[in-house]
């Protein structure tokens, strides 16, 4: 018989081989724990810079470290990444924030500010709507955009009152008439208010619908007011939820018959 299996240890030597094994683990196990607990003690590793970058228009890199350090807990190991992106994104104007450790003891953030496109709620608010369709809260004061329309609707529907505003401003330009206001109303209605005054009510139901009707108006709006020698910036009110048409009322233009005298 061939003789070349490999003779098993004895049990003593086996258990200390065990035993060695065990040790050597334990051994390296504390000396890792050491070394953590060094490194999250070590005053090195505290966080000593932030590096702002981005869009820093409505906030200064200056401004943003002194309103967010103090929110910050932890060292470049135990800080916790998510919670100081949060904090970033607290401060008025940002809308997104990236943070990322620098070894040993920096975070490097990627700053992303609103871009305000109109006034969003009643006048007294101090909302905003940003080109994602997005509200946030700022001084409306501070927006370098002047003139910008105000939205309303019901909440979450901020994205879809704004594409409604983009989609009636251009048919109305060709008039010289401007889009100052789009309301939505909690039953679907639309309301545009225009920068003469005038209010045009759009109606209910899809996007497509109430555009076709808007498409109507603006491309027969100044054929209608001629007839009566007037512009299109004599219009008063005007209400496109007839199937087959639209009623207006214009500026010095009586619309009933003056009643007969009696004698």
């Amino acid at each position: 018989m061939r003789k070349n299996q490999a003779t098993a240890l004895p049990f003593d030597v086996r258990l200390m081989n065990i035993t060695a094994t065990v040790l050597f683990a334990t051994c390296g196990a504390v000396l890792l724990a050491a070394l953590a607990w060094w490194a999250v003690r070590h005053p090195v590793f505290a966080i000593r810079a932030i590096v702002v970058q981005g869009q820093v228009t409505h906030n200064s890199a200056a401004t943003l470290r002194a309103n967010v350090a103090p929110r910050l807990a932890g060292n470049f190991f135990t800080l916790d990444l998510q919670q100081a992106r949060e904090a970033f994104e607290r401060v008025p104007w940002v809308r997104k924030a990236v943070v990322k450790r620098e070894f040993p003891n920096r975070l490097r953030v990627q700053i992303e500010e609103h871009q305000p496109e109109a006034l969003w709620g009643i006048d007294s608010e101090s909302r905003l709507v940003n080109t994602y369709g997005e509200v946030f809260e700022a001084n409306a004061g501070d927006a370098e955009q002047e003139d910008m329309p105000r939205l309303a609707g019901p909440e979450g529907s901020s994205a879809q009152v704004l594409a409604m505003y983009r989609a009636l401003h251009p048919l109305l330009q060709p008039l010289e008439l401007s889009v100052e206001q789009v309301v939505l109303t909690g039953r679907g209605g639309w309301t545009a208010q225009l920068d003469t005054g005038a209010i045009v009510e759009l109606g209910r139901g899809t996007a497509q619908e109430v555009l076709a009707r808007g498409e109507r108006f603006a491309h027969t709006l100044t054929q209608v007011t001629s007839k009566y020698g007037r512009r299109p910036e004599a219009l008063v009110t005007a209400d496109l939820r007839h199937v087959n048409g639209y009623a207006i009322r214009l500026r010095g233009v009586a619309t009933t018959e003056p009643a007969t005298k009696r004698n």
